[in-house]
């Protein structure tokens, strides 16, 4: 039979479980709540920083140990998990609900950023994050045609004489598009002043409510769209996209080096090679580097940012896209796989960010 425990000699074992990414221990980041105790049982909520969170099992099992070692072997540990996002915004006027800006770019059009961007936005949703997603390539939009969206129209809906944008919603993720809001077929001729306003208008005069992530799938290149999303909402991190091969990656290196500018001045959260290598369906373990090989992975080394992952040359990937069902909605299907790892390694950063920037701690999201 255990002997009986108290709650101090509780928190002394797991002031002994680190957490891995932020180096301090559950004790110190406040990360144990609700610590209940009966004759042969111990239950206690473990609050996560975030619902995408990778190393759950880990954190679970090093906790149960430290139970068990310091405290006796005879006791059943019960853990709850729960998620509270991290943010290092203070509530303002624009965008007050929102916790985690991330902006998703690439040097050069054609790598698959919106594809990047559709998946990793359900991805975390599915989760159980709270994320809405921006369409800034204004003259480009393809996140409806994603998401199978192409009829939907946003609602406007007045509050105190104010009219504000309300975002459709599709796969659980809130959207919007310059494509829901002009047919499929026109082609938008603006200057840049007037795509910098679309982009603004999106941001400032939208329902967007509470979110753990507001993805913006910006153009390619670098522009004033880039410009006035920095001037417009603390960005919390950027993610560059990019394929392997040479062309491709000195694209990357500007969109990289211009997030690194003072007068932007936004960390990269790390970088995501697309088109790796190619995979036939017939041949599942097989991979062909027809683009060549770890360009994506060499450049994040070169600049001492995370690589966040590579995704694959898969057939299925594209008619996913095509078909408005983007292939992380197949949890069977490897590919889908690859973006729910991604979105769990993104989620990892983002904490990482918050964490090292010694920002607040926003309330538990379950």
């Amino acid at each position: 039979m255990a002997e009986l425990v108290n709650e101090e000699a509780v928190l002394a074992a797991l002031s002994t479980v680190p957490e891995p990414d932020l180096k301090k221990d559950l004790v110190t980041l406040n990360m144990i709540k609700d610590v209940k105790l009966s004759l042969n049982q111990i239950r206690f909520t473990v609050v996560l920083t975030t619902p995408a969170c990778p190393l759950k099992e880990q954190i679970r099992k090093a906790c149960v140990e430290a139970i068990h070692r310091d405290i006796s072997p005879d006791y059943e540990v019960l853990i709850d998990m729960v998620s509270n996002v991290t943010s290092m915004r203070n509530a303002g006027p624009i965008l007050p609900g929102v916790k985690n800006i991330i902006a998703i770019a690439s040097g050069k059009g054609g790598v698959g950023k919106s594809t990047l961007a559709a998946n990793l936005a359900i991805a975390l949703a599915q989760a159980g994050s709270k994320v809405g997603l921006i369409d800034a390539d204004i003259t480009g939009p393809s996140i409806p045609t994603m998401f199978g969206a192409e009829e939907d129209r946003p609602l406007v809906e007045n509050i105190d004489g104010k009219n504000w944008i309300v975002p459709v919603e599709r796969h659980g993720v809130k959207l919007l598009s310059i494509g829901f809001l002009t047919p499929g077929e026109s082609a938008i001729i603006w200057r840049g002043p007037m795509l910098s306003s679309a982009l603004k208008q999106f941001i400032t005069d939208t329902l967007w409510g509470d979110l753990d992530y507001l993805l913006i799938d910006l153009p390619p290149g670098t522009s004033d769209i880039h410009l006035t999303m920095v001037q417009t909402v603390p960005v919390t991190g950027a993610v560059i996209i990019t394929t392997p091969q040479k062309v491709a990656l000195a694209d990357a290196e500007k969109g990289l080096q211009m997030f690194k500018q003072a007068s932007i001045n936004v960390p990269v959260l790390g970088i995501v090679e697309n088109m790796a290598y190619f995979t036939p369906a017939e041949l599942p373990e097989n991979k062909y580097y027809i683009f060549g090989q770890d360009g994506g992975k060499n450049l994040a080394k070169q600049h001492k940012v995370h690589f966040l992952g590579e995704v694959p040359i898969v057939q299925s990937i594209r008619e996913s896209g095509d078909n408005g069902a983007p292939i992380v909605l197949h949890p069977n299907n490897i590919a889908g796989k690859v973006f729910q790892d991604l979105a769990e390694s993104l989620a990892r950063q983002v904490a990482i960010r918050n964490a090292e920037a010694k920002t607040n701690v926003v309330e538990v999201v379950e």
